[in-house]
């Protein structure tokens, strides 16, 4: 491992950096592979990162307790005005050690490292124009959507191991996205695929988190938090995703968005918006639904495809009215719409749909052409 140090001025603060450079493998996308990254962590005193371990843990040291840092990366040296944010830390000692980043994720999956970010935004003054500060444990999410292929596969193996669902779930090709799936049956899919796995599945509808789910549709569903299985993203989750490591940005990939980056339906009425008009021209084929194949656009900086569009996905949360600060928040324990939680942005939406910050809200049992899932999983 190649590494060299360099002393800077940003922000008219003096930071020590320690650039390292990483050949990422991560077994996921072929376009990834012998990929450089370096990275730096600057804030409000001097640091020195002391060690990156073969683990993917960063060591650092000199930091004022309390205090948060933000680590950057960059993919070629030199750096200039090219660094983005990547993750933020709060120091809880002088020395602290972070997990950033795995080498052998579970296969399609991308670690999403623990730390603070800055969830919704005050840009445009929409409804969910609020800034709330959110602290998530290091999690694994599913690199692409759902595939249509792959729920017909864990599909198959659920209804032979005593699941049922009242939708089979639709695809326009195997590798687009599956929708029309409501939210019990991406839960029960979820079980389905961690025994599938060998896996401990998350739900059950029983307080005692003893009988899995596994039929009907039923409000009383548990998550066992500390299972080794797959489950939908929190909502917290998903944005701290969603953002790819950006903080004070729009969508995953900057304060615009346009149609050779995200399948979306564009209005062109708002200034972030860059079209062209219409639904994405690359997909606007009949019959509905216009999606497009899942990884056919350009990822977030987590190595993450189509959190801004393609078709918006089922989370755990119940809908409140307004986002949970605090550390790895759930939701509320109740909706006064009795609605789960969307999020991502859709192929018939337009671009303000597909703002990191955009909540949206259905009843669980509603399905549409335009709404599927992505998994995640604990560490």
């Amino acid at each position: 491992m190649k590494t060299l140090s360099a002393k800077t001025k940003i922000s008219g603060l003096t930071l020590i950096e320690l650039f390292t450079m990483l050949v990422l493998i991560t077994g996921v996308q072929s376009t990834f592979a012998q990929t450089a990254q370096f990275f730096r962590i600057v804030g409000p005193t001097a640091v020195t990162i002391t060690a990156l371990n073969p683990d993917g843990t960063l060591v650092w040291s000199n930091a004022t307790p309390g205090a948060t840092y933000t680590v950057q990366t960059v993919t070629s040296l030199p750096g200039g005005n090219n660094w983005v944010d990547y993750n933020q830390f709060p120091a809880s000692n002088s020395v602290n050690t972070n997990n950033i980043l795995t080498f052998n994720p579970p296969a399609g999956m991308a670690l999403i490292p623990a730390g603070v970010f800055t969830m919704g935004d005050s840009l445009d003054g929409e409804h969910d124009a609020i800034a709330t500060n959110v602290t998530v444990s290091a999690f694994y999410i599913d690199v692409n959507l759902v595939t249509y292929s792959q729920w017909q596969t864990i599909y198959a193996y659920a209804t032979t191991h005593g699941y049922n669902f009242v939708h089979a779930g639709a695809g326009k090709a195997s590798n687009h996205p599956v929708q029309t799936v409501d939210w019990y049956e991406c839960v029960k899919w979820c079980n389905a695929r961690s025994q599938q796995a060998g896996l401990t599945p998350v739900y059950f509808t029983d307080t005692n988190l003893t009988l899995v789910y596994t039929n009907g549709e039923t409000t009383n569903v548990f998550a066992n938090w500390k299972a080794s299985g797959y489950r939908l993203p929190t909502e917290a989750e998903w944005e701290k995703a969603a953002r790819g490591g950006l903080s004070g940005q729009r969508f995953p990939r900057g304060l615009t968005i346009s149609e050779s980056q995200a399948n979306y339906d564009s209005d062109a009425g708002e200034s972030y918006d860059l079209g062209p008009a219409g639904y994405n021209i690359a997909f606007d084929t009949q019959p509905k639904p216009y999606t497009s194949p899942v990884g056919y656009f350009a990822p977030n900086g987590y190595g993450l495809f189509d959190m801004d569009g393609n078709v918006g996905v089922w989370l755990w949360d119940w809908y409140g009215t307004s986002i949970m600060g605090g550390t790895d928040p759930r939701g509320p324990n109740s909706s006064p719409y009795s609605c789960r939680d969307l999020r991502g942005g859709t192929w018939d939406f337009n671009a303000s749909n597909s703002r990191c910050a955009y909540r949206d809200f259905d009843t669980p049992s509603n399905s549409y052409n335009d709404l599927g899932l992505r998994c995640v999983k604990g560490l």
